[in-house]
């Protein structure tokens, strides 16, 4: 009964006073600041105007002359990079970090087709308007599958790709798991809150292992979904869904033609579907020691560096150590 309250209690679950005075967010964001200011970007696509929220940030000390892209993940957003800006910045580095369109400080359309070819190609005309020709990409989670989808795309716009535990390096309806429905997926996504989220995460990304600076990007994501504008980020939430379930590159990347380095905390077991899918397929899908070694064979002449005791976000579990990893895979 102890080690189950013990969980709950990590979980979320049992915090009702808490969850009271969590903080409520606009559907751009709106209330949550960024550790640099926030610039836009408008551009028209697909019939209507949009804006691209994204950090410039100029380096430190002496520029190297080189641009890093920071490509977030689904349930993250250019913030998350913070601890790995910082660093990059004081190695000289330029750094762009965008919110996707539908995601966190962007514009989340009411209607929009969502595709990793688009999203790949409204970041293109982002770096385009920046002067900038050719960059580092650098994608996590869900931003992985787009940084592989832009080095496809535009090789000749990518130094080097490197994915920090990306989903989709397998093809999760292939391996069983179901096709779901757009309103099945919005009706999901309108259930989520603090302790919703809390409890995937520590599940899924941490190994059951939670540390209190987590909470801030829960409570990122989470004001979202509890704000006023809560059923457009839902939505918007939903249409990426079915998106990354139905939209794989694992099948491409021995295409990939730019030096590759993954980066694979081993203790990510991130797969998406997974709570719909048969058990027997939920038990072998998401895991990443395999997967990792499995992308770095596929990917011509790629790097895989693992980290034995992370999970889903080595740049949030330990900063030191991953930027230190970063930083030397960068480094002529």
């Amino acid at each position: 009964m102890r080690r189950l309250l013990i969980t709950l209690l990590a979980a979320g679950t049992l915090l009702p006073a808490a969850a009271a005075q969590r903080p409520t967010y606009g559907p751009q964001l709106e209330g949550f600041d960024y550790p640099h200011e926030v610039k836009r970007f408008a551009f028209e696509s697909q019939r209507q105007s949009l804006s691209m929220a994204y950090l410039d940030i100029e380096p430190q000390g002496t520029a190297n002359g080189r641009t890093v892209v920071l490509l977030h993940g689904k349930n993250f957003c250019a913030a998350t990079w913070e601890s790995a800006i910082e660093a990059l910045r004081a190695a000289g580095y330029r750094v762009i970090a965008p919110d996707q369109i539908g995601f966190c400080k962007s514009t989340k359309p009411e209607h929009y087709q969502f595709s990793f070819a688009q999203l790949a190609a409204n970041t293109q005309a982002l770096l385009k308007s920046l002067g900038i020709d050719r960059a580092v990409i650098i994608g996590h989670s869900m931003g992985g599958m787009l940084a592989a989808r832009y080095a496809l795309q535009y090789p000749a716009a990518v130094e080097q790709l490197a994915l920090v535990n990306p989903i989709g390096l397998e093809d999760w309806k292939a391996e069983g798991v179901p096709w779901r429905d757009i309103q099945d997926w919005y009706a999901g996504e309108l259930k989520t809150d603090f302790a919703s989220i809390k409890r995937y995460q520590l599940a899924v990304y941490y190994n059951g292992q939670w540390k209190p600076e987590y909470d801030r990007w829960v409570e990122m994501l989470a004001g979202m979904y509890a704000g006023p504008g809560k059923e457009r980020v839902a939505w918007n939430q939903a249409l990426a869904s079915d998106m990354v379930l139905n939209q794989p590159v694992v099948y491409e990347f021995p295409k990939l033609k730019v030096p590759t380095t993954l980066f694979i905390g081993q203790r990510d077991r991130t797969a998406i579907g997974k709570d719909k899918a048969p058990p027997d397929v939920a038990k072998r899908i998401g895991g990443y020691p395999a997967l990792g070694k499995r992308a770095a064979k596929a990917i011509p002449d790629a790097t895989l560096i693992e980290f034995e005791d992370l999970g889903h976000s080595p740049q949030v579990e330990d900063p030191a150590r991953f930027n230190d990893a970063l930083l030397k895979t960068l480094s002529p």
